[in-house]
């Protein structure tokens, strides 16, 4: 039976984490859209339909299957706390509140895991949908659930799913959310009901965008169709350890007791009653001599890579070449057909986390800060709640707050009334691409031919016939290069060279992820939930498996990072920087993954603070094992460490506010490096000197309303673009940019009758050069060598000066950019601002995306001109090659005070509802954008006292 009500307010659901511009292909939309427009906001679009969907936030409703009532106090933002009596009426009152607040948003992620998006919007999502069931996130999330989670877990989830539908029951769509009244004009598309595998699913999702280094993998491959090794090892510079601190700092590997140590093993390590290991593969190959991480350069077509063997790890370097280079610029194009969860498709996802202990803070207790950095998305990926038991016992357990994910029970990021915890991507490489080579019905392992494993299914199409796809796995995981006609084609007209095995009926690409093995992260979730010291912390960050984050811990008087994850073993001589031949066995994971108690830790460091923000994890010569080769750089959080450092040894003490202020600081250390050359450049033309004029006495912080930030930016991407961009092949260029550029198999240059015109490929906010803190470390490593081939460029259109050294090319950029933000800001400098260039659209990512003005009107918000850059600790990012806009920005922002909890503080980048035309769809981006943060009330007294309504769900 539906629930039944004695009294209504309102508020929230949803929408997803989609794509931009190829998400455009919601074909269906376009009718439906078409449709709405005609009607406006009259007639189905009323003020009824709008509200029909708010969900109730006072008074009562009965709920089938509650053991006891439940109290949902939201205070002025709807951010909801749940008091409940046990764990199962806990969880279930959170799938109900969240399904009140975004249940489109929940509906699609599932729809986006399953592979199964075409059900909702039609055809237009049918290759989307192809490369979802490729990979299988759904089947493997459904294994997971049945062979590998805890029965208290299970209980969770299925008690979270019943919350869920018990708010759907009795509803129609558009009761639900008006993107459904929407949907209904072409579609009679009814949600189903929730699953415990919908919400673990989730969490491949969230893996996918944040797995590590594929997308650097296929560029380095691609790059050597015009680059040859010595430029390709320009451009993936070594991390600059000497400059930019690991996180971990006062330990290292113990190749005698194969374990890692920290300072001798004089501190605790968390481990003792642990429960072990990360990933149950039982040995570890300690000391091996494997590469290890932080190299990131390549050699491209040598053969060799800058491992520490200095032995081939790719087949794009002498094995296979051209058949690497066709299949993988196709390749990118699948991978980008995968929808995004919570990121740029891997590209730019970053965020800092750091910790100060008490002896350096205001309160004597420790401080910790987080602010994840992903894709700007309406609403938020982010779900601010409360999760309370009235009593803590055996029988309720938990008593949490924080961010989690709609869709997803328990508390992702955040605090209980013991200790505190963040999260930043770690960058481990856990996956490897594979060119495999085919032949009939099986494909070369080992100089013989093994047979595929194969399975159909069916994809169901809105408003079309179904479609079947029969996907194909070799040892090493999905053959992704399935999914385009295209590359299967190219596969098997591939050229190689003598090193590789015969053609046979072409290549392919396969992945290997550990994300496709079945995992324990959602035991993880819960263990976190109510730890209350170190040790319990450890022992939950031990079943997080996937994907490997850096975590960061404090409670009233210690601090500590621990970094977890199933992170593979390869053979020696395999870094996993570029794609490896499938069929050789030496190139296969070896099945060993690194223990717990032999990843990177600190607990309690003598220097008082901890910080990540996604540099390396640990110094190459302290640790045997490769991690990645392609860390970040540490410009972020070299200047989150400089600035605790200023604090400390200038006497001060740290307080709340402080981390906010270091959350928002907004200065340019690639303009640091820069301005003063650019500066002592003679330049003729008036207007030009009058822009260059802007960077005198420049403080290199990029506020919004900065003048010198929106010129050096503007210079900063003409540098990229003149020395870099241009030079690489199309592929890696914005899709529409046209050069006419030397044929790829010329011995020399050749004169203008022999070029050919050649026009990038790529999304504009997935091209390179993007201008992140790899290219920080480039520029910095060619400053000194005037004369670099990297500095010569021709002569531009019109009078732009050709160049020959570093100063030319400077100064050729410096007018390119002075006409550049003419053209778009006006001839008057007086007028510029960094915020008229640097602007943040939110955008419902399914609707919202393209269709009529007055539905994209309805469902979206902004611009908001934005402080701070690329690379900054207010890291609004953008990409060089594609323009200035705001690709992905710290998704929420939060400081946590062990001294006194309800002192903490956060924000969300958007609000409690996914409900367009709720008071809470963007009530917090305002603040946001400026920096401020909300109160966050966590103790009963402070709950009460910001409650402005109450619910009761009644059994």
């Amino acid at each position: 039976m539906p629930p039944t009500t004695t009294a209504s307010s309102g508020q929230q659901p949803g929408k997803s984490g989609r794509k931009k511009g190829r998400r455009a292909r919601l074909i269906v939309l376009v009718l439906v859209l078409a449709l709405v427009g005609a009607v406006a906001y009259g007639g189905y679009w009323s003020v009824s339909t709008v509200r029909a969907s708010f969900p109730q936030t006072k008074g009562s409703v009965e709920l089938q299957g509650l053991s006891g009532p439940v109290d949902v106090k939201r205070d002025s933002y709807g951010i909801p706390q749940i008091y409940a009596s046990s764990d199962e009426d806990l969880f279930m009152a959170q799938g109900y509140v969240q399904a009140q607040d975004r249940f489109y948003e929940m509906d699609v992620r599932r729809h986006l895991t399953a592979g199964r998006l075409s059900e909702m919007f039609g055809k237009g999502t049918v290759d989307d949908d192809e490369a979802l069931r490729t990979m299988g996130w759904d089947r493997v999330a459904k294994k997971e659930y049945d062979t590998k989670l805890s029965a208290s877990t299970k209980k969770y989830l299925q008690a979270y799913s019943k919350g869920v539908n018990a708010y759907l029951q009795g509803k129609s769509g558009k009761q639900i959310s008006l993107e459904y009244a929407a949907l209904g004009f072409v579609n009679d598309y009814k949600p189903e009901q929730w699953t415990p595998v919908d919400s673990v699913a989730w969490l491949k999702a969230m893996a996918w965008d944040l797995r590590g280094n594929v997308k650097d993998e296929i560029d380095r491959a691609l790059m050597t169709s015009r680059l040859g090794p010595k430029q390709i090892a320009d451009l993936y510079p070594q991390y600059p350890y000497s400059r930019n601190k690991a996180i971990v700092q006062e330990g290292q590997y113990n190749e005698l007791t194969g374990t890692f140590e920290q300072n001798g093993s004089s501190k605790d390590n968390g481990l003792s009653g642990s429960g072990g290991s990360t990933s149950g593969s039982g040995t570890s190959t300690g000391g091996t001599g494997t590469s290890t991480g932080g190299t990131g350069t390549s050699t491209g077509g040598t053969g060799t890579s800058t491992g520490a063997t200095g032995t081939s790890s790719s087949v794009g370097s002498g094995t296979a070449a051209s058949a690497l280079q066709s299949q993988l610029s196709g390749l990118s194009e699948v991978l980008n057909n995968v929808p995004t969860a919570v990121g740029v498709n891997g590209q730019g996802i970053g965020s800092n986390s750091w910790v100060v202990a008490g002896e350096h803070t205001i309160t004597g207790h420790p401080l910790l800060a987080n602010d994840p950095h992903l894709s700007a998305s309406l609403p938020s990926v982010w779900y601010q709640m409360g999760l309370h038991c009235r009593s803590l016992s055996s029988k309720c357990q938990y008593d949490v707050t924080g961010y989690t994910f709609a869709g997803m029970p328990g508390v992702v990021i955040g605090h209980n009334g013991k200790i505190a915890w963040g999260m930043t991507n770690s960058g481990v490489d856990v996956t490897d691409l594979y060119l495999e080579k085919l032949s009939g019905d099986g494909y070369l392992y080992d100089g013989k031919t093994v047979p595929f494993t194969t399975r159909e299914e069916t994809i169901k199409v809105a408003g079309g016939a179904s479609k079947k796809i029969v996907v194909r796995e070799t040892n090493n995981g999905p053959l992704l290069s399935d999914r385009s006609d295209e590359l299967v084609n190219v596969g098997r007209k591939a050229t190689v060279d003598n090193a590789a095995p015969d053609r046979g009926d072409g290549y392919g690409v396969a992945l290997r992820w550990t994300a496709l093995d079945p995992g324990t992260t959602m035991d993880a979730v819960f263990a976190m939930d109510k730890a209350s010291n170190w040790s319990d912390f450890r022992a939950a960050a031990a079943l997080f498996d996937v994907p490997s984050q850096n975590l960061v811990y404090a409670d009233a008087t210690n601090i500590g990072y621990t970094l977890p994850g199933r992170i593979p073993i390869r053979a020696k001589g395999d870094d996993g920087s570029l794609p490896a031949p499938g069929w050789d066995p030496k190139y296969r994971w070896t099945g060993k993954y690194i223990q717990q108690d032999e990843l990177p830790y600190e607990y309690n460091p003598s220097r008082g603070y901890i910080v990540t923000a996604n540099q390396a994890v640990v110094d190459k010569d302290k640790y045997p094992y490769t991690l990645t080769t392609d860390w970040g750089y540490g410009t972020r959080s070299q200047r989150i460490t400089d600035l605790i450092e200023q604090k400390i040894k200038g006497g001060g003490k740290i307080s709340t506010d402080d981390m906010r202020q270091m959350q928002l600081d907004n200065s340019s250390e690639i303009a640091k490096l820069l301005v003063p050359k650019l500066l002592k450049i003679d330049m003729d033309d008036k207007e030009v000197r009058q822009a260059q004029e802007l960077l005198e006495g420049w403080d290199y912080t990029q506020d919004a309303d900065s003048a010198a930030a929106a010129y050096f930016n503007a210079v900063w991407r003409n540098i990229l673009k003149l020395a870099f961009g241009n030079k690489l092949p199309k592929e890696l260029r914005v899709k529409g940019q046209c050069l006419w550029v030397d044929p790829v198999n010329s011995t020399g240059p050749a004169d203008e009758t022999q070029k050919v015109r050649e026009c990038g490929q790529r999304d504009a906010d997935e091209a390179q050069p993007d201008g992140g803190d790899r290219w920080f470390e480039v520029v910095r490593n060619l400053m000194n060598d005037q004369n670099s081939d990297w500095w010569k460029t021709p002569k531009g259109v019109g009078d732009r000066p050709a160049a020959t050294n570093r100063d030319e090319l400077f100064k050729r950029a410096m007018i390119d950019a002075r006409w550049e933000l003419t053209a778009k800001l006006g001839k008057d400098i007086d007028t510029w601002s960094w915020g008229r260039l640097h602007r943040l659209f939110l955008k419902n990512q399914t609707l919202g995306i393209e269709g009529p003005d007055i539905v994209q009107y309805a469902l979206n918000r902004g611009p908001w001109k934005l402080s701070g850059g690329e690379a900054t600790v207010n890291a609004t990012g953008w990409n060089a090659a594609g323009g200035y806009g705001v690709v992905w920005v710290p998704s929420m922002r939060m400081v946590v005070n062990l001294g006194d909890l309800d002192k903490s503080k956060w924000i969300n980048l958007t609000g409690a509802s996914g409900h367009a035309y709720s008071a809470h769809y963007t009530d917090q981006t305002g603040k946001w954008a400026k920096g401020e943060l909300l109160d966050w009330s966590f103790s009963d007294a402070a709950v009460d006292k910001s409650t402005s309504d109450t619910l009761v769900l009644k059994p």
